[in-house]
């Protein structure tokens, strides 16, 4: 299938691309260097190119022969704001903002895939290259279909892959059914009557009630939600009081977290259950409270059709077993975004052992270069499968 040029997919020049990437990390919304440089070399390639949508984002479209199905394949673009630790040629020149989860990987591998395809022209149907931005928590796959997407680029079908850390490089994981969680925050702020800290019955004490809440809330899981659904809820900040002024119980504590679910159901359960412990809890201590639950991102719930065929597609790629039983993940990708508006897929992708123990989102991850070739060869075969003359 990839005879002919002994570098069909430019392995060499796309590793230097991606460290490039790497070196010049962009957070969501502000990839304009690496966006730019997608297009050119889509549009280097004989790709019809599309900019601005999503603000950064970029699609390409290709048409080959008279094939009436659609697809579309999705990598991101977008880095982190934090702190790259390991010492490498390529670091982060931007201070603060790095490649800590393999997009810089992702755009490549679909860049190499691309151009391999317009250069070889072997299939027949449309295919959109979906280069989004501002996938880690700032929303870019839904401005993306907010502005439009299904309208100027109707699919049959969307596919999404990730880096996974653990796998081999020739490695790849598909799987039906739930792969990523939802990815919700929510906020709790109890506001009681402040007093002494020597005489708190003078008061309304939020601090404890905030204390009592704390233990309270982690009882949602296995207690209220069915202990067969898979939940997380965690609280990750709380802010009160002034540690220049440990003999004041402030009138006010604010708690914040995030929570995970499968389905849509226990999503809703979970909404609701986090502000009934909230009330009753103020209730307990006569106090007030405001409780707030935003839904940012849906869960990634792989079509069974549309899986086996990318399962078809890895197999074929790599040579070897797919694996068919991979856990799904308590993270969040906003692919769902476009995989709840058409059936879609979200496969993993090895990225071999992780090195010194880093896993995504560490300071000291970094995408593995050899994975370039497999992923590429992944969403070639895909299209020539999907979209065969």
């Amino acid at each position: 299938m990839f005879s002919g040029d002994n570098d069909p997919f430019e392995i060499e020049k796309m590793t230097a691309l991606r460290r490039d990437f790497h070196a010049h990390p962009e957070l969501g919304f502000e990839e304009v260097r690496t966006s730019g440089i997608v297009a050119e070399l889509l549009e280097e390639a004989g790709i019809e190119v599309h900019r601005g949508l999503g603000k950064t984002g970029v699609v390409g479209t290709l048409r080959i022969g008279d094939g009436k199905r659609a697809i579309a394949l999705r990598a991101d673009m977008d880095a982190l704001a934090m702190p790259e630790l390991a010492d490498r040629p390529y670091k982060s020149g931007t201070e603060n903002v790095m490649h800590a989860c393999g997009h810089d990987g992702h755009t490549v591998m679909l860049l190499a895939a691309a151009r391999h395809l317009a250069r070889e022209r072997n299939f027949s149907g449309t295919v959109h290259f979906i280069f989004q931005p501002a996938e880690e928590g700032r929303g870019g796959a839904k401005a993306m279909v907010e502005e439009g997407f299904f309208d100027r680029f109707p699919v049959d079908a969307v596919y999404g892959l990730h880096n996974m850390p653990g796998l081999a490089v020739d490695e790849m994981a598909v799987v039906a059914g739930p792969q990523l969680a939802s990815s919700d925050s929510w906020e709790v702020t109890f506001k009681g009557v402040g007093t002494h800290g020597a005489k708190p019955h003078l008061g309304r004490d939020a601090v404890t009630a905030a204390g009592h809440f704390l233990v309270a809330v982690h009882t949602i899981a296995a207690r209220i939600v069915d202990p067969l659904q898979p939940v997380v809820i965690s609280a990750c900040a709380v802010s009160a009081g002034d540690f220049k002024a440990l003999n004041v119980i402030p009138d006010n504590v604010r708690i914040g977290g995030t929570a995970r679910a499968y389905s849509p159901a226990v999503r809703d359960q979970i909404e609701a259950e986090i502000g009934n412990v909230a009330r009753g809890v103020a209730a307990t201590f006569g106090i007030e409270v405001d409780y707030s639950f935003l839904r940012r991102i849906p869960p990634v719930v792989n079509d069974p059709q549309i899986a086996t065929r990318a399962l078809r597609a890895a197999q074929a790629a790599t040579g070897r077993p797919v694996i068919t039983d991979f856990p799904p993940s308590t993270a969040g990708d906003d692919f769902a975004e476009f995989g709840n508006r058409v059936p879609g897929t979200y496969v993993w992708l090895g990225n071999g052992p992780a090195v010194d123990g880093a896993l995504h989102h560490n300071s000291r991850y970094d995408f593995n270069d050899g994975a370039i070739l497999t992923g590429a060869k992944f969403w070639a075969t895909l299209v020539q499968q999907e979209l065969a003359r």
